[in-house]
């Protein structure tokens, strides 16, 4: 079985009927066969987008909710020592500016764990970072 890391935009996608994305992101989430992984930063990305929709937006208690029902099924990643340092290597090669930050430190946290497969509808987010494989092409 692969290790796939589901970025931000996959979680989002997989709760919101409403996106073009939606059936694609639940078969990832819900009906795969590969061992799930996001990190502790794609979950708080996910708050921020969830609860800040004009409409449909969840609440908090909901948004919390969703979280703990992903947490049966996808196991939650969170910094180290060993990623930090890999985010520090990482940031040096790639100078990043702005959001793209973000995303150099979740590629970090997933190698930390041996992961370079990553889900993600967000292709230019990821596409540069050589490290890694994306999951959706």
């Amino acid at each position: 079985m692969s290790k796939i890391l589901i970025d931000t935009n996959v979680l989002v996608y997989s709760v919101d009927e409403d996106s073009k994305y939606f059936d694609k992101a639940q078969s990832l989430v819900l009906k795969t066969s590969h061992d799930l992984y996001t990190t502790s930063k794609n979950l708080s990305e996910f708050l921020v987008v969830v609860t800040k929709y004009p409409k449909n937006s969840l609440s908090i208690s909901e948004s919390i909710k969703v979280i703990r029902d992903f947490s049966e099924f996808i196991t939650i990643l969170y910094p180290s020592p060993l990623s930090f340092k890999l985010f520090q290597e990482l940031l040096m090669t790639y100078n990043p500016r702005g959001l793209k930050i973000h995303d150099i430190e979740i590629v970090s946290i997933a190698l930390s764990h041996q992961i370079d497969l990553v889900a993600t509808f967000n292709e230019q987010d990821f596409k540069d970072i050589k490290e890694i494989t994306l999951y959706f092409k």
